[in-house]
């Protein structure tokens, strides 16, 4: 997900990814684990020695969606549902949300940023 230049450093910078997320048991059931690339797993973006954090949501219950629950790294986020109707149907059901925080963004030396998010769904 690419946030591109930013010039308003003061405001918070959200963007947000549609997906199709489901499982194919009984009822739907899925969690949810999510890391980054920073250390211990953290969600941070680097440009050489500077790092910068960033946030994960996750709505489950809509495409297109800017807002979800905190998603925090490592820790499983449970209890979401989705039947196979995207696959089937083709369409996505889900909002992968990432944000920058205005606090964050005063703060980081100008440069390029960049880093790996890694999303796991599980059947459960």
């Amino acid at each position: 997900m690419s946030f591109g230049t930013i010039t308003n450093v003061g405001t918070d910078q959200i963007r947000s990814q549609s997906v199709c997320a489901y499982s194919g048991l009984l009822g739907g059931r899925y969690s949810l684990t999510a890391t980054g690339s920073g250390a211990g797993g953290a969600f941070t973006l680097a440009n050489g020695a500077s790092v910068m954090p960033y946030e994960v949501q996750w709505n489950g219950s809509a495409a297109g969606q800017s807002s979800g629950t905190n998603v925090v790294s490592g820790a499983a986020l449970t209890g979401q549902t989705a039947l196979l109707s995207c696959p089937l149907l083709q369409v996505t059901n889900s909002s992968l949300i990432i944000i920058l925080r205005g606090a964050a963004l005063t703060t980081a030396t100008a440069g390029n940023y960049s880093g790996t998010l890694t999303i796991m769904l599980a059947a459960n």
